[in-house]
């Protein structure tokens, strides 16, 4: 990979360190700091692909994303320790679809190139003893919707449609295409 820039991940996130991992490049973390706030009337896919563009500015390559979960047309945020808002996304969720919006950007001395990656996440019924169980372990508390699908709240999930790491935080197939478009070379490319 000589001649190449060095490849930032414009994200804290534990959960896309390790499915960028996954790739096999080399990158650095650098965690971007801004204000998350959605917009009065912003749709949920603009704001996810405009947190994802904002994160990924700035000198070399850099990759970014930013996720939300959406019921009724309505972003979820992280629960943090809130055990009864933890609760009430997991009765929203209950027995229904939602989606999940992962805007994507990687920024190159080329430019910013983004996109919308949406999959379609389907729950089981739950009890309300399952709900107080869930949110007692504390996994959901610093993820969107309150839940994750790698996680115990895999039991939930009945199908998804779309890409699975895309739930998780970073969709690998189009994560590959855009690192591509900006000119990296990965190793699953060859010599």
């Amino acid at each position: 990979m000589r001649g190449q820039l060095n490849l930032i991940l414009a994200s804290a996130s534990p959960r896309r360190r390790e499915l960028l991992g996954h790739l096999g490049v080399p990158f650095e973390v650098v965690p971007a700091d801004l204000d998350e706030s959605l917009h009065p009337g912003e749709h949920a896919a603009a704001y996810v692909e405009r947190l994802a563009r904002a994160k990924a500015a700035g000198e070399g390559l850099r990759l970014a994303a930013d996720t939300s979960v959406v019921i009724d047309d309505e972003v979820l945020g992280k629960p943090g320790h809130d055990a009864a808002l933890g609760a009430t996304m997991l009765r929203r969720l209950a027995g229904r679809a939602h989606q999940v919006m992962t805007g994507i950007a990687v920024s190159s001395p080329q430019g910013i190139v983004s996109r919308v990656v949406i999959s379609e996440v389907h729950f089981r019924k739950l009890s309300e003893a399952e709900i107080a169980w869930y949110v007692s372990t504390g996994e959901g508390a610093d993820k969107a919707g309150g839940y994750a699908l790698q996680g115990r709240a895999g039991t939930f999930i009945t199908s998804v449609v779309g890409s699975p790491s895309n739930v998780i935080g970073l969709p690998l197939a189009d994560t590959v295409e855009l690192l591509r478009a900006a000119g990296l070379r990965l190793p699953m490319d060859g010599a």
